[in-house]
């Protein structure tokens, strides 16, 4: 993984093994190894954010190299679906497991209950965030929550973007959350990282409408399946029908030309 920020280590990266699905990188870990990565982070002041990537997101990146350094710079880039840990795993990394907004969310915040980490929530309405700070209290008690912020649906000033940046700043924060649905919220990431001083950033994507009580979420055995993205659909089908369509058309379209490439010109994952 290259890039300004959120570098790792040689050793780090030994440690974090990464993959290429369709010549995005994705890295093969355990939601365990991934909260013993953040207190890391955290406990040593190093700064990084986190990428967690579906299909659509993988498929609406490929056009687009800003998002595609981004992820490549991200210092982790987790499988945000049972596709890519499929493939993840014919590809060798049989350890490799889901690791999605959703549910890294609330192990994070039950493991700062004690650790004492501070979070800032960045993203959706001002409305879901009340809903969510409530939840994840009533959930989580010992967590600290020292701020929200709910940003306008437009680009923000340059002046708006500083003002930002010095308010999370002054707020502390050790975890910045942020629910801006992908890509927005890895260019988002890729945009305040040299800007913020807490430690670990992480997309989240849906996790805050989910979290919040807005969003049913799907049944276990459905999210095993690969089929959690029907069950969202199905719950909000003008908003996610055709986008979901569309992306997992492109991306078995994508995979079938792969595998019909002469194995030389495939990149190894």
């Amino acid at each position: 993984m290259t890039g300004v920020a959120g570098r790792l280590t040689e050793l780090e990266r030994h440690a974090l093994p990464q993959g290429f699905i369709l010549e995005t990188p994705v890295n093969a870990l355990t939601i365990d190894h991934l909260l013993e990565t953040v207190d890391r982070w955290v406990l040593e002041r190093e700064r990084h954010y986190i990428c967690t990537l579906d299909v659509h997101a993988l498929i609406e990146g490929l056009h687009a190299p800003d998002v595609q350094e981004i992820y490549r710079s991200a210092s982790i880039v987790t499988p945000d679906g049972m596709p890519l840990v499929w493939l993840l795993r014919r590809a060798g990394y049989r350890h490799a497991e889901r690791v999605c907004g959703p549910d890294l969310m609330p192990a994070l915040f039950k493991r700062s209950e004690a650790a004492g980490y501070r979070h800032f929530l960045y993203g959706s309405t001002t409305h879901t965030l009340e809903l969510l700070t409530a939840r994840l209290k009533g959930s989580f008690p010992q967590a600290n929550v020292v701020g929200s912020y709910s940003p306008p649906f437009r680009d923000l000033l340059d002046d708006e973007q500083e003002g930002i940046a010095a308010r999370i700043n002054d707020l502390a924060p050790d975890i910045v959350w942020v629910g801006l649905g992908a890509p927005k919220q890895d260019r988002w990431m890729g945009a305040y990282r040299p800007k913020l001083t807490a430690p670990v950033l992480i997309g989240v994507g849906a996790a805050f409408d989910m979290l919040a009580g807005k969003v049913r979420r799907a049944p276990r055995i459905i999210q095993r399946s690969g089929c959690e993205w029907m069950f969202r659909m199905l719950q909000e089908p003008r908003r996610l029908c055709g986008r979901y369509m569309e992306s997992n058309a492109r991306f078995a379209f994508l995979l079938l030309q792969e595998a019909l490439r002469p194995p030389r010109s495939r990149r190894p994952a």
